[in-house]
């Protein structure tokens, strides 16, 4: 079993100039550097045609031949904003309007039921295309009460926990339906941000086994978790992987949560690959333990690091770190079977 790659994330590599401003554009720019594999952020349109994708088989017939001329195939589409705006606690919900369409920001329900539509069409873009995984987080209710000072009131975490599985599990079995699996990035600011937060939530939708996770190491370093054990323990779960770096510098200002200031500034916080503190030989050697075949997608967001020269460093990174995992131990010419027999007079067991 091998997992595949190098494959990027495309968002944070969009802008407003030539090659960053289309999907020909952007996507030629990072096959150059050696990405074979793209994940789709759907809300851009300069990317993609989601209502097309999700409706019409020659477009998506056109869009992946457009790739493949290109040099790459799809890795996964990324649903984050309309996850984001499944769930959005009112302390959040002015300044989440940006993520969504216009003729629905102002309005928080007519917010969540758009976002559901969304999540939607890319369950159904990705079956069109051939995927089986869409990306995305969870949204967040009870994110401004991380902290437990004030503590929230008995039955807060439950009742909010409840309304997040009741808007999930519709989706969820659009999801089951389709064959398409819903990969929530474990992300802080998202409800489902670590695992006791995703076995909440899991058991809460019955185990849907549409329900996996995006592993990406960086925010789970910053939250001082053993990304590493986490791993081995939901590797059942895991479907899609984000190679994003991170480091935690130890600070007499200021610690976790950064003390308001800038990226930069931050004790905690993000790195292009091989600048920060994530083990990568660990991980991809757990990831390959674990039998994962799924992409392995840089997501570049350094605080420092210009992204063209992150992109250009991260396809030869992600490269070396990828293990093709073998199909017989080294010492299987040594492992010869033996009977009862022998095995008796091995181990000088009398008959």
């Amino acid at each position: 079993m091998t997992m595949r790659g190098p494959g990027v994330m495309l968002s944070q590599f969009m802008g407003d100039a030539a090659p960053f401003d289309s999907l020909e554009g952007v996507v030629g720019w990072l096959a150059g550097l050696g990405y074979a594999g793209v994940q789709i952020p759907v809300h851009d349109p300069r990317l993609i045609d989601l209502e097309r994708a999700a409706t019409d088989d020659g477009y998506c017939r056109d869009y992946r031949a457009r790739l493949a001329d290109l040099g790459v195939e799809i890795a996964e589409l990324a649903a984050h904003r309309a996850g984001q705006l499944t769930a959005v606690n009112p302390a959040f919900s002015e300044i989440s309007d940006v993520f969504a369409a216009p003729a629905v920001r102002g309005d928080a329900t007519a917010r969540a039921v758009w976002a559901g539509r969304q999540l939607r069409l890319a369950i159904e873009a990705a079956a069109r295309l051939g995927l089986q995984r869409v990306a995305t987080f969870s949204g967040a209710f009870v994110w401004p009460y991380f902290y437990p000072w004030p503590p929230p009131p008995p039955g807060l975490v439950e009742a909010a926990f409840d309304e997040l599985a009741r808007r999930w599990k519709p989706v969820l079995d659009h999801a089951e339906k389709a064959g398409v699996d819903i990969c929530f990035e474990l992300h802080p600011g998202e409800d489902l941000h670590d695992g006791a937060t995703f076995d909440r939530f899991l058991e809460l939708v019955d185990g849907h086994r549409r329900a996996r996770i995006l592993y990406d190491p960086s925010h789970m370093l910053l939250q001082h978790m053993d990304y590493l054990g986490f791993i081995e323990l939901y590797a059942d779960r895991i479907a899609a992987f984000h190679v994003k770096d991170a480091e935690f510098v130890r600070s007499a200002r200021s610690g976790v949560y950064g003390g308001f200031q800038d990226w930069a500034q931050r004790p905690a916080r993000f790195r292009s690959l091989g600048d920060g503190q994530v083990d990568f030989r660990g991980v991809f050697s757990r990831l390959a333990a674990a039998g994962y075949e799924g992409w392995a997608v840089l997501e570049w967001e350094c605080c420092l690091k210009r992204k063209e020269d992150g992109a250009r460093e991260g396809a030869p990174f992600i490269a070396r770190h990828m293990i093709e995992t073998t199909a017989k131990p080294f010492d299987a010419a040594l492992r010869r079977p033996v009977d009862r027999a022998a095995a008796h007079r091995i181990l000088g067991i009398e008959p």
